[in-house]
């Protein structure tokens, strides 16, 4: 029996009833063309270019809510044949071109025509919203071992300049996940405008230190072409400086910002994915093992297929390597009340935010303060607005990084 049969349902009578629903992986990042095709081949109204942006904010969360959620998870015999099953990897393979044309086409069109200032916002929201989900692929791609799908994380993440995620994902957020070490697990109290500040500069020094520690164990040099925050690092400068030959200097702040607004989608993950759970410190000193119940999940259906099941968080932090199309659902998990797309909205109102999800964290955790990640300048007040009892809390689970 092949593979694909197996995957497809002849393994113990299973059948992947998502399996050609993850082609909305695809499709929706595509959407980022549309605006500019529309406009150039249709007629030129700047409606046209926000049509991503209101499918992301608005059509997506609804989606969610209509379709509800899928707690169904692959049963643990099919799984081998499910993850050797090539149809899933062409799924991602096809993306990188996809994020490839819709960056270069963007660029070009802003290069071309004159815009209205809200007329350009958009197509920088829309193309930074495709590097968003070259983000996502990327890190789907950088956790898995063959060369050639390394490689096109890499390739994928040159779009934005982001480069560096390839080395401070996998080695720094994995070991250091919901701990305060963390820069990119955000923590109680602390707002997406606060937490941009520590993560974005803090995922970059964390990725050149770790690399730089990696090649000094090899005996090479910081700044040979094996450092893979460089390799990277190298296809953006010259992808950029290629741009900026042709459509002038001036299209670089416009770049500039799509680079910006593509890594502030990862921030944005990144900020809900963990926010306020905190890995105990043992004995030993060092972090208990990540757990499913360290990370938030959902299960939301549509913004699911879009993003490779990124949204299975808990079992990615749990199993790094598993395959998308295999991560799972467990029971008593932390749980978002919408999926991703609509949760961003949700980050860019704090009180709203914190109104929602402190209550969700403090029921998740049972309201046990040893098991919260707290911002160390609301730590205080949180615990007395609560009425948490921290009598019990064991040294070192409020240190800050």
């Amino acid at each position: 029996m092949t593979s694909t049969a197996a995957a497809s349902g002849g393994l113990a009578g299973y059948v992947d009833r998502k399996r050609r629903l993850w082609l909305f992986s695809l499709g929706v990042p595509m959407l980022a063309l549309v605006g500019p095709l529309l406009y150039v081949l249709v007629s030129p109204q700047v409606i046209w270019l926000w049509i991503s942006t209101i499918f992301a904010y608005v059509v997506i969360p609804a989606l969610d809510g209509v379709l509800g959620e899928d707690l169904s998870n692959p049963p643990e015999e099919a799984v081998p044949a499910l993850e050797a099953d090539p149809y899933y990897r062409y799924v991602t393979y096809a993306l990188v071109p996809i994020l490839w044309v819709c960056f270069l086409v963007n660029i070009i069109f802003l290069g071309y025509y004159e815009l209205p200032w809200y007329g350009t916002l958009a197509v920088i929201i829309s193309t930074g919203g495709s590097l968003g989900f070259g983000l996502n692929l990327g890190h789907e791609m950088g956790h898995k071992k063959s060369e050639l799908e390394r490689w096109l994380a890499k390739i994928t993440l040159a779009l934005g300049f982001y480069g560096h995620f390839f080395v401070e994902h996998n080695r720094g957020h994995h070991r250091d996940v919901a701990t305060p070490e963390d820069p990119a697990s955000s923590r109680m109290g602390e707002s997406i405008y606060r937490f941009v500040f520590r993560e974005m500069p803090g995922a970059f020094f964390r990725a050149w230190d770790l690399e730089a520690q990696r090649l000094e164990r090899c005996g090479k040099s910081v700044w040979s072409l094996d450092n893979e925050v460089l390799q990277p690092a190298l296809i953006s400068a010259v992808l950029y400086g290629s741009l900026i030959a042709w459509l002038g200097i001036e299209i670089l702040p416009v770049m500039m910002l799509i680079a910006f607004w593509g890594a502030f989608q990862l921030t944005l993950a990144n900020y809900i994915e963990h926010y306020g759970l905190l890995r105990r410190k043992e004995p030993s000193g060092r972090y208990e093992r990540c757990q499913p119940h360290h990370s938030w999940n959902s299960n939301h259906l549509f913004s699911n297929w879009a993003l490779f099941h990124l949204q299975r968080h808990s079992d990615h932090h749990a199993h790094p390597t598993r395959r998308y199309q295999s991560l799972r659902d467990f029971p008593d998990l932390p749980r978002l009340p919408s999926g991703y797309f609509g949760m961003y909205m949700l980050t860019y109102f704090p009180p709203l935010w914190f109104k929602v999800m402190d209550k969700r964290l403090l029921d998740a955790v049972g309201r046990d303060p040893s098991r919260i990640n707290f911002l160390p300048a609301k730590r205080e007040m949180l615990i007395r607005r609560y009425g948490l009892d921290d009598s019990a809390l064991p040294e070192g689970a409020e240190v800050a990084a």
